[in-house]
């Protein structure tokens, strides 16, 4: 459905588990993050979407207005939102415009348990500082010269290296072949040739509309 609009409403009936939502804003740190990442988006998360809760958002992010879900406290970094007041404060609070891309592939039970065991690892993991942010983000395109540490040993970790290693845990993204550092939100923007295992794709951006306050 790529150059479709729906509300918000609509966007959170429509989600499930897997599917992407990217954010572009336009403070001088947005635009930071789009330029050296030669990327139309600064930031992105994934929807956490299970039996009778309501859709989550799984991300990274430096701020603590809302409730993590999963260890029932204010905190920054890795979260679990509630989906619907998230989209409204990137929009609101952060000025950010929001798109959703669904996942093209049927998510098993095998796959909902990776992301839980994947949550259950990273949720709480610090958010990088802009400099470790660049430097993590620059060391993910170099060559591979040892082994790097497993996702469940970051000591930091950002949007699109939630989402990266979520994925890989799904069996969506290929393990090993990239480092989860070497992703950065615009990899999962349309423009970018984001490969997924098998059969697997993203469809196109779906543009939607934050409720104003």
């Amino acid at each position: 459905m790529p150059g479709t609009r729906i509300t918000l409403d609509e966007a959170v009936e429509l989600t499930r588990t897997g599917d992407i939502w990217l954010f572009r804003g336009h403070t001088p740190a947005d635009r930071a993050i789009q330029l050296t990442t030669n990327s139309p988006v600064n930031h992105v998360g994934m929807s956490v979407v299970l039996g009778d809760l309501p859709p989550l958002m799984w991300h990274a992010e430096l701020g603590r207005s809302l409730p993590d879900l999963w260890a029932g406290t204010h905190q920054r970094g890795v979260q679990l939102h509630d989906l619907r007041k998230a989209v409204v404060v990137w929009g609101r609070r952060y000025g950010q415009r929001a798109w959703l891309r669904q996942l093209w592939e049927p998510v098993t039970p095998a796959m909902e348990d990776a992301v839980l065991r994947t949550i259950a690892r990273l949720d709480g993991t610090p958010f990088p500082s802009t400099a470790r942010l660049a430097g993590r983000w620059l060391h993910g395109r170099l060559p591979r010269l040892r082994r790097d540490a497993p996702a469940a040993e970051l000591e930091t970790a950002y949007c699109a290296e939630v989402v990266a290693i979520t994925y890989e845990e799904m069996g969506l993204l290929p393990g090993g072949r990239r480092r989860p550092h070497w992703y950065d939100a615009g990899r999962f923007w349309s423009g970018d040739d984001l490969r997924l295992v098998g059969d697997a794709r993203l469809g196109g951006e779906i543009a939607v509309e934050i409720p104003p306050s």
